[in-house]
Formats: structure tokens, sequence, C-alpha cells
């Protein structure tokens, strides 16, 4: 398997490839989740292809008080599940070369990112949008593969593909889970024993909602306390936000008349856990 650490290595080695490139891009701490999404790009890819997967801890999209100091970087243990899972590549690269000296360019999305982590997480997708654009650029990628647990991102991401005729088909895989229903995520390292035993409280309080809904109820506002009921047996627990939102516009809708998303942020201590669900 191929490290590279720079554009210009990344690029050169993008040109040799002859059959299509699946890009997988990762802020690295892989897990499982991520695991999954590299071999389902190993299917996408075929065998003539090529899958990329980029490792890249993106510091403009944390905030002044987030984790980006403490976000773990596991680079070796990283390829070696990269490349168990089928990698071809890993393109590694430093901030400065992501972002050298001067660089003053960012993208925005002004619809899909406002809402959820968007206002909670002032700036945060605009850092996504500009570090994903710029690795869609680099790679030139034929198809590039997103996890369903980042529900926005996925929204933003598509929006700013189709907003900007990127050449580029996007895939969106289902978020792997715990056994005890928790979605993995590389900041679950973070939680302490009762913070963990707690965290499955985000997937059964949506649980309970999707079956309230199966059930007919429709109205936003009692699914949300549904939700906030639930989330509030887990003494541990703080809720950043709970939305009820049009699956594809992400506004905020009062019934339930089409495809919806009850999207959420939790923090367990000072571990922030997102997850969210379908009603569909």
């Amino acid at each position: 398997m191929k490290i590279l650490t720079t554009i210009a290595a990344t690029r050169r080695y993008r040109a040799k490839c002859t059959g299509p490139v699946v890009l997988v891009p990762t802020m690295g701490a892989l897990h499982a989740g991520h695991g999954a999404l590299i071999q389902r790009a190993r299917k996408l890819a075929g065998k003539r292809g090529t899958v990329l997967v980029t490792i890249f801890v993106n510091p403009t999209q944390f905030g002044p008080k987030e984790d980006l100091s403490r976000y773990p970087r596991p680079f070796a243990a990283d390829v070696k599940l990269a490349r168990a899972c089928g990698a071809d590549a890993i393109f590694h690269p430093t901030p400065g070369e992501m972002y050298p000296e001067g660089f003053s360019t960012f993208v925005d999305e002004h619809t899909v990112s406002l809402p959820l982590c968007g206002a909670s997480r002032p700036g945060h997708f605009r850092g996504v949008c500009t570090v994903v654009l710029k690795l869609l650029t680099i790679t030139q990628a034929d198809v590039a593969v997103f996890g369903r647990k980042d529900f926005q991102q996925c929204r933003v991401i598509a929006r700013m593909v189709r907003d900007l005729d990127i050449p580029v088909r996007l895939d969106f895989a289902e978020t792997v889970r715990e056994p005890d229903g928790l979605a993995l995520s590389s900041r679950n390292t973070y939680l302490s024993p009762a913070e963990r035993a707690q965290a499955p409280v985000l997937r059964r309080a949506l649980l309970i909602a999707q079956d309230a809904f199966a059930k007919g109820e429709r109205s936003a506002a009692r699914l949300r306390r549904i939700v906030e009921k639930q989330i509030a047996t887990s003494p541990l627990a703080r809720v950043d936000y709970i939305g009820i939102v049009d699956d594809d516009t992400l506004a905020p809708i009062r019934t339930v008349k089409n495809p919806a998303t009850i999207a959420l942020a939790v923090f367990l201590g000072t571990t922030r856990l997102i997850d969210n669900l379908q009603l569909r």
C-alpha cells in the first residue's frame, strides 16, 4: 500500500490509475465503521480500480474550544486497518501541505449547513466543505464514500457537489454500530466507563421515537419530547440539540408528512456524540 504525503505525489499517483478511483475521506483514528467504508469502496472500485483513503485531521472544521489538539492520531494502526480492508493508498498530508502560508479561500454552503450542527458549531461546515472540495480536486475521484452517521455532513457535501458541478458520484453508507446500538465514532474513546455505559441512550431514544411514529404519531413536537424524556433517564447526558427536519432540505418541520430525520447531538461529560434516524 502506498503512503502519499504531498499533493504533487498524490496527483502523480492518480494519473497512473487506470480504473475507477474511489475515495474514502477520514480524519484517522480508524475503527470498524471506517473499515466498512473502505470495504464498500473496494467493491465499488472492483479489481481494476483504486481505493484511496485520506487521513487528515482537518483544523479548519474545529472550533477554538474543540478537541483538535487531543484528537487521536494512531497512524500506524490506521495504516494496518486500511490495508486489511482493501485500500491501495493513503493520502496523509500535513496541515501545512493542505493550508500553506497565505491560504485565504474557503467554501461556504448557506442552507443545509445552517441548522443542527451548523448552529451549535459555527464555521464547522465551512471547514468541511473546503477540505472535501480540496480532496476531491486533488484526487479527481470518480466516487467518494461517506457514512450516514454524519447525516448533515452528507447533505452539505451533496449540495456542494451539486451546486459546484463537481464530477463525482457520492455514496452514503449505513451507520455501523456497537452491539448495544452506539454508533461507532473515533470520539467514543474519550468516554469514561460510566459515560460509555450510558451512551446507548442516543440510539434507544431514537428507536422509541421511531416506534411512536410507526404507531401514527406525526407531531414533531411530541416526537421531540419522547426523545428528550428518554435521554433524561441518563444523568450524565446533556442535550446539545434534538432536531426533526425535512430529510432533504433540513428545514425544521411541525408535522411529519414527507420523509424526515431526527438528528441529535448529546454530550456525555465533555464528549459530544451525534446520531440520527430517518422517518419514512
